[in-house]
């Protein structure tokens, strides 16, 4: 059984995979650079500051965001993944955004979408 969720869950995510890449020298040739570079690095550090946060939670609230966010994979999907009902998932998500939240807002960070 645990090898049939590893199995779906590793197929259900190299599904979702693509990487752009780019370098930051290449942008400096561009009018507006400096101010995009700007937004480039202070999106890194949300994001390093995100992924510490999602750190913090509880492994099954991260897995739940991290399937349903940032894998793109459906309720239905998740719960495969995880072997939980989608009515779990659904309280999973909301209890791990509304816990990532606060753990963003005790960092700074206070635009969070709700």
């Amino acid at each position: 059984a645990y090898l049939y969720k590893a199995a779906r869950h590793m197929a259900l995510r190299h599904k979702s995979r693509r990487r752009i890449i780019f370098s930051l020298d290449d942008l400096t040739r561009e009018p507006e650079a400096q101010t995009l570079v700007e937004e480039i690095v202070r999106t890194k550090e949300r994001n390093q500051i995100l992924h510490l946060c999602m750190d913090e939670l509880n492994s099954d609230y991260r897995e739940a965001l991290y399937l349903t966010y940032f894998e793109g994979m459906s309720y239905q999907q998740a719960a495969e993944v995880m072997w939980k009902s989608v009515k779990q998932i659904t309280n999973m998500v909301y209890r791990g955004k509304e816990r990532l939240r606060g753990l963003l807002q005790r960092e700074g960070i206070t635009d969070v979408e709700k």
